[in-house]
C-alpha cells in the first residue's frame, strides 16, 4: 500500500456506517464514491477532515477506480450552498466528462 492511513481512514468509515462485512465486500467488489462520502460524512468528524480522508484515499494510488478516468482529472467539491465551505459531494470533471460520485466506483487493489 502507498498511503495505508488513507485505507484504514476509508475502512473506518465504511465499518461505522455498514458493519465489517459489508465494509471488506465494498473495499473487494468495489463502493461507490457517493455511498464512501455518505459513509465518511456521517462519522463525528469536521468537514475539513472528511473531505481530506476522500481525497486522500482517491489521490493514493491504492483505489482502482472504475471507470477508467484517465492521468488528467480534477476533483471539484460541491458544498452545501453558494458561499459555503460544507462539502455535501464530490464530482469528478476530465478533459472528456464530468463524472458524478454516483457514476464512480472504487475498490481496494489487491
Amino acid at each position: 500500500m502507498k498511503d495505508p492511513e488513507a485505507v484504514a481512514a476509508i475502512m473506518s468509515a465504511l465499518r461505522e456506517a455498514h458493519g465489517d462485512n459489508v465494509a471488506r465486500a465494498f473495499l473487494a467488489d468495489g463502493v461507490s464514491l457517493a455511498a464512501l462520502v455518505d459513509a465518511v460524512f456521517s462519522l463525528p468528524i469536521k468537514n475539513s477532515v472528511a473531505v481530506r480522508a476522500i481525497a486522500r484515499a482517491f489521490e493514493s494510488g491504492d483505489f482502482v477506480i472504475s471507470p477508467d478516468i484517465g492521468p488528467l482529472w480534477h476533483v471539484k467539491y460541491v458544498c452545501s450552498h453558494p458561499g459555503s465551505m460544507t462539502v455535501v459531494d464530490l464530482v469528478v470533471l476530465t478533459p472528456e466528462r464530468t463524472f458524478t460520485s454516483t457514476e464512480i466506483s472504487m475498490r481496494l487493489r489487491g
